[in-house]
């Protein structure tokens, strides 16, 4: 197994507690229903279902 400290990550995935998951880093979205790709720096990814943005948070969880 490689040591911890000679992995380079390209993104960190942060999952909030009873919120949603934030990713920042160098990655790609691809929507596929949409037909769309893009490459933001930072997303909050929905995870209560209450978003009217799904897959991103519009942060109806504090609603």
């Amino acid at each position: 197994m490689e040591d911890q400290k000679d992995i380079k990550s390209q993104a960190i995935v942060v999952v909030e507690d009873f919120g949603p998951i934030k990713i920042t880093g160098n990655f790609r979205v691809k929507d596929l229903r949409r037909d769309r790709e893009e490459s933001p720096t930072e997303i909050w990814l929905c995870r209560c279902g209450k978003s009217n943005n799904k897959p991103y948070c519009d942060e109806s969880h504090k609603k």
